[in-house]
């Protein structure tokens, strides 16, 4: 590391976005029960147990409910075809709800095996560090007292910038962690509903918001391969321009690319939304 402490500046904040990224690559990966070393799965895993004698008491509500609703009459009820579609019904939804902690983790499983595809295909196993050229290194070395202040603000922001992203970008990720928690503690009441014909729709649109939080992951995943690829390839700079000129250049570009992948980091709920018809 260069002894410069306009250099340093810069170089520190890289080194942060750096170890972000490369956490980010290592989270994204880890399913729910090793996150943290599975505390926090140990104690929503006893949430959803819990919740679930809740939930197999709401579904012999809501089925009596969807009986009511969608049978004209109790005669009608003992149709042997009508029978047997509220026995099969009964039966789908309590197994829903009994083993809707294996379902949902069968499902996120299936989306970590896609996210492990897409970082194969793409031949990136880890992320690709974010390094400042040398060129621009040497140039501010070789400025002066007077020449080093203006140069001293640019980092100084450029720097901040580089942090602030850095941490927004790692909040998303550790926030899509602490919606599959919520998610999976919370499972048997929504799923409850699968008991009932008029109230099935929001066990539907339960199933289908989890699987969207998964695939957040894919999205993310896909963001930052296409940051990696922008990042092989870094900011042309001008060396025979002024070190300042040099140092804004790299450093606007640089953010520019970054507010991108934290954007699309972001939205990341939101694009899977849309192509889900969420």
């Amino acid at each position: 590391m260069s002894d410069n402490w306009i250099v340093q500046n810069l170089e520190n904040a890289l080194e942060t976005w750096n170890e972000k990224l490369a956490e980010i690559w290592q989270l994204i990966t880890q399913s729910p029960e090793a996150f943290k070393g599975g505390t926090i799965w140990a104690v929503v895993k006893n949430i959803h147990g819990a919740v679930q004698a809740i939930g197999l008491g709401l579904l012999v509500l809501f089925f009596v409910i969807g009986v009511m609703r969608t049978c004209g009459s109790f005669a009608e009820v003992k149709k042997p075809e009508v029978a047997l579609k509220l026995f099969i019904r009964f039966a789908i939804a309590k197994g829903v709800v009994t083993y809707g902690l294996e379902l949902m983790m069968a499902l996120f499983n299936i989306v970590q095996g896609l996210i492990s595809t897409i970082m194969t295909t793409a031949g990136l196993g880890t992320a690709t560090r974010t390094e400042l050229p040398s060129s621009i290194v040497t140039s501010i070395e070789s400025c002066g007292f007077f020449e080093s202040i203006p140069l001293w603000a640019v980092t100084l922001i450029g720097g901040l910038f580089i942090t602030i992203l850095s941490f927004i970008m790692i909040l998303t990720v550790y926030g899509r962690f602490f919606k599959l928690y919520i998610y999976t503690a919370i499972a048997p009441v929504p799923l409850a509903t699968f008991a009932g014909e008029p109230s099935q729709q929001v066990g539907k649109s339960f199933v289908k918001s989890y699987a969207a939080v998964c695939l957040e992951g894919a999205i993310i995943v896909l963001a930052c391969i296409i940051f990696s690829l922008f990042a092989a390839s870094p900011p042309a700079v001008d060396t025979s321009a002024a070190a300042v000129t040099q140092v804004w250049s790299y450093v606007g570009e640089l953010i520019f690319n970054l507010l991108i992948l934290v954007g699309t980091v972001k939205m990341s709920d939101r694009i899977v939304r849309e192509m889900m018809g969420l």
